[in-house]
């Protein structure tokens, strides 16, 4: 079941310290991740890199196979990569081609949010799922197509105005939350794989499915509910700050 998983055979509680993925390949894609990053002096894009890292090298990577909580948290990483590199592109004064064709990138936040949501949603169908961690291919396929819708609703949000930015962080939330509430309300485990495995650290397949759930209800909503707090609040300081304008500019009519 596990012979084509990237991140191996599902490790003991007592190994998993040592768990540690140092494939070349992503050590290579990393390091000139963060070479581009450095070079650019953009903190967001190497903090992007960083959760990548996280994510993928230490022994959540590992964890991820045993435990359906773990593999929550590990999109929860990939989801905070993709927010750090959309701020980072938002933000780069470099007028690199990577940075200016992804500029240049116009996606609208109501279809990029569905987008988004499909895609999240679809990779949680057990059949997807399942095929995944017993296939690098169908793995990378997740990994790649979550980061990158992930990156296309962060892009979108942040270049939109305050009402349309609002919207889709509403709508992030509210799927997030729709997606947390069906795991841990489950009366049964979905996932082969973690039905397998996860009693090997003293937990059961529900109880772990039920935790996930919990990540992604509370963790997974935190950053949209952020960002719909931090945006609201900018756009009303801006409207306080422009009604005494306006007040000046009409009293002398």
């Amino acid at each position: 079941m596990f012979a084509g998983s990237y991140c191996g055979s599902p490790p003991g509680l007592h190994e998993i310290a040592m768990r540690w993925n140092f494939d070349p390949a992503l050590i290579a894609v990393l390091a000139c991740g963060l070479a581009l990053a450095l070079r650019a002096r953009n903190r967001l894009a190497a903090a992007g890199v960083a959760l990548l890292a996280v994510a993928f090298v230490s022994p959540l990577c590992a964890a991820s196979v045993t435990l359906f909580s773990a593999r929550s948290v590990h999109h929860l990483f990939l989801i905070a990569a993709s927010l750090a590199f959309a701020m980072a592109v938002r933000d780069s004064g470099t007028s690199s081609r990577i940075v200016r064709t992804l500029s240049g990138l116009h996606f609208p936040v109501g279809p990029a949010t569905i987008v988004m949501t499909v895609v999240l949603w679809g990779w949680h169908v057990p059949a997807l799922y399942d095929a995944a961690l017993s296939n690098m291919l169908v793995y990378w396929a997740m990994q790649l197509s979550i980061l990158a819708t992930s990156f296309a609703f962060w892009h979108a949000v942040c270049r939109a105005g305050a009402v349309g930015a609002v919207g889709g962080l509403l709508g992030g939330m509210v799927q997030m939350g729709f997606l947390g509430a069906l795991l841990t309300f489950a009366a049964r485990p979905f996932y082969l794989v973690h039905i397998v495995a996860a009693p090997s650290w003293g937990i059961s397949a529900l109880a772990d499915q039920q935790l996930s759930g919990l990540i992604m209800w509370v963790g997974g909503m935190a950053p949209f509910a952020i960002g719909t707090a931090v945006i609201a609040r900018k756009a009303w300081l801006r409207q306080d700050d422009i009604m005494p304008v306006a007040g000046i500019v009409r009293n002398p009519a």
